[in-house]
């Protein structure tokens, strides 16, 4: 049995769908048991559970031959990231209780970076989670190109994609969900021991600009991207309703300055199968 966290969200989804595919037992982890009505009439068990609920969550884990891990994203934490704190302190508690033989953790590019940002909080889960006495992998994962997913209704109704990754022609390190969960599933099926980290992005980088230019051209029309003053962004996101916008900017900045960046670099990530226009067009609606 395999048992999944954020399996309602897109990577999880992905991760329970290759191991299904592949004839693998699955667990669904929620939080409602409506949310999981659709995968127990896929073949899942499903366990209720919060994730801040350490003894619910090693009830959950236990038995498992892996367990997929995933914190949600807290964007807009408070100073010095509590929330993010007390879930992976519930986290390792139901780990160490349930002491499943493998676990596989989603992080992200640029965990490992010193300076402050938004993505300290996934470098805090590979602290904590890390120094557990159990085989555990850390998916380090680029940006998800699905993000992109908010900037269809600019494209289609304005032409005009507002990007707060600069310079436009800059390629970022990007990823598709799908690409994500897959190597997720098939690490769970694997056997090693102590730590590992994997780091993976997409077959090829992309610029913003590029993006715009697909847009275009799957939309039919002109798109071009606009880059968003950096002196404004404290006041739009504080706008949007945030109270603590600062670890947002510094992640902004760790991609555009290049201090984001996988710890083997370019060079030495995992490549996904999965290019951005193939993303677009699912956003869209187009198929593949």
């Amino acid at each position: 049995m395999y048992v999944i966290t954020g399996i309602t969200g897109q990577v999880g989804g992905a991760v329970a769908r290759t191991l299904l595919g592949a004839g693998r037992p699955v667990r669904a982890i929620v939080r409602d048991a409506r949310k999981g009505a659709a995968w127990a009439e896929r073949g899942c068990d499903v366990a209720l559970a919060d994730l801040n609920d350490a003894a619910a969550l090693a009830s959950a884990f236990k038995g498992a031959q892996g367990v997929f891990v995933m914190a949600p994203p807290i964007f807009d934490p408070a100073p010095g990231f509590p929330e993010a704190r007390a879930l992976f302190a519930a986290l390792r508690t139901a780990l160490e209780r349930a002491r499943p033989p493998k676990a596989v953790c989603l992080s992200t590019i640029g965990a490992q970076a010193s300076q402050p940002n938004l993505l300290n909080q996934l470098g805090l889960m590979e602290q904590q989670l890390g120094a557990l006495p159990l085989p555990i992998a850390f998916l380090r994962a680029g940006w998800f190109m699905e993000n992109s997913a908010w900037d269809i209704a600019p494209a289609r109704e304005t032409g005009v994609i507002q990007s707060f990754l600069q310079p436009l022609d800059k390629p970022a390190p990007m990823v598709a969900t799908a690409d994500v969960g897959r190597l997720a599933a098939e690490l769970l099926q694997e056997t090693w021991i102590g730590k590992r980290i994997i780091e993976l992005e997409g077959p090829r980088r992309i610029a913003p600009d590029e993006i715009a230019t697909l847009c275009s051209k799957a939309l039919g029309r002109a798109v071009r991207m606009e880059a968003v003053p950096r002196e404004t962004w404290a006041d739009l996101f504080t706008t949007q309703g945030m109270k603590n916008p600062l670890p947002r900017m510094q992640m902004l900045d760790g991609f555009n300055e290049g201090w984001i960046e996988f710890e083997g670099g370019e060079s030495g990530s995992v490549k996904g199968r999965i290019e951005f226009d193939t993303v677009l067009k699912g956003l869209l609606g187009q198929g593949a």
